[in-house]
């Protein structure tokens, strides 16, 4: 069984998050520039088997889409094309900024870390890949 890996792609930065072999716990994984994740994912995928990407996907609210939404739609069109083997999805990602800086908050990291948008980005990842092993167990 490979891994799931977690995709919270954002124009300048990319937050990264991964399953264990068993696909049980999320972790955070890296923060890439926006130029350089394809080329990270393929070295990764080199290294360590993954069978699935997950792409947060941003909504309003309301459930209409946001600024980035074509830009993530892009994004996962061109994963697609990278890794026609492998399953690609997409998955909720509303509020996940805000849990990342509250779970920040929780965890007492102080507020020069919780500055740094690519800690915030990587533990963003993290929530969406948790969510979607959640979001499995009730299919």
């Amino acid at each position: 069984m490979g891994r799931i890996l977690a995709i919270d792609y954002g124009v300048k930065r990319v937050g990264l998050a991964v399953t264990d072999p068993l696909q049980i716990i999320a972790s955070g994984l890296d923060t890439v520039h926006a130029k350089d994740v394809l080329a990270f994912l393929a070295q990764y995928c080199q290294k360590e088997e993954v069978d699935e990407f997950v792409v947060g996907m941003p909504k309003h609210l309301d459930g209409n889409d946001t600024n980035n939404t074509q830009h993530v739609v892009g994004f996962v069109r061109k994963l697609r094309k990278q890794f026609p083997g492998k399953k690609v999805v997409t998955h909720d990602e509303r509020f996940t900024s805000r849990m990342a800086f509250q779970t920040m908050i929780d965890a007492g990291i102080g507020k020069k870390a919780r500055a740094d948008k690519a800690t915030v980005d990587k533990i963003s990842a993290t929530i969406i890949l948790q969510s979607y092993l959640e979001s499995r167990q009730y299919l």
